[in-house]
């Protein structure tokens, strides 16, 4: 780990935002005021891969995000054999996006982590997630205050893997390459991404699902005090 390190960027969901947490009980909030009969647990098994295509799909500039809200909802009460329809699928997007950001479970270690880096880094954000939900949640789970600058897709008009949100956040944060570091949970959007700049980075592998790749990984957020 190179000492000269002046600035951390963290990717948001999944990575200090609980996003599968938080989103399954919001699921739960909305199927309940919509009269939705599905078993939730069954839901959740199919919805969260089907999302995780859509993001990819979404990243890739190869959906919209009207079309990534529909789809994934879509798609996941196919799976389940449930009829919905068209009008209902929608109010249940639009609902999803109001109250997702009510649900603020963070990953342990969360403020474990940031009161540790604070004194020492100028700590930043850059997420793929939409402008409107994101400072929400940051808000709710009283996060947002340990950030000095918070850089967004919909800001740069592209997404993480793409250099340009990137080199957008190092501008926005008068940060070099060589004096940053970025912690995301996605090989490709975040760790990839950066490493292409010349930005070191820690892969925060939740799931303990990569074993062997060149990056450094934690899977547990205090696991980032033996880099920095």
């Amino acid at each position: 780990m190179s000492s000269n390190i002046k600035h951390v960027f963290f990717d948001l969901d999944h990575t200090l935002w609980d996003f599968d947490k938080n989103s399954g009980l919001t699921f739960k909030k909305i199927f309940k005021q919509n009269a939705i009969d599905v078993e939730l647990k069954n839901f959740l098994e199919v919805y969260e891969p089907i999302n995780l295509r859509y993001w990819k799909l979404y990243r890739n500039e190869k959906v919209t995000k009207s079309a990534l809200r529909f789809g994934r909802l879509k798609e996941a009460f196919d799976a389940v054999n449930i009829k919905i329809g068209d009008t209902m699928i929608n109010q249940l997007a639009e609902d999803y996006i109001v109250h997702l950001s009510s649900f603020n479970h963070l990953f342990e270690g969360t403020f474990e982590i940031l009161d540790h880096l604070k004194p020492k880094y100028e700590l930043h954000i850059i997420t793929n997630g939409f402008d409107e939900i994101q400072d929400k949640k940051m808000k709710a789970s009283k996060i947002k205050d340990y950030f000095k600058t918070i850089t967004n897709s919909e800001m740069v008009g592209v997404k993480k893997p793409n250099s340009k949100i990137f080199n957008f956040a190092l501008k926005l944060a008068n940060a070099k390459s060589d004096e940053s570091i970025m912690i995301g949970d996605s090989l490709e959007a975040d760790i990839e991404g950066a490493d292409n700049l010349g930005i070191d980075t820690i892969h925060f592998d939740y799931k303990n699902e990569f074993q062997n790749h060149k990056y450094k990984r934690i899977v547990h957020l205090k696991e980032i005090k033996q880099y920095l």
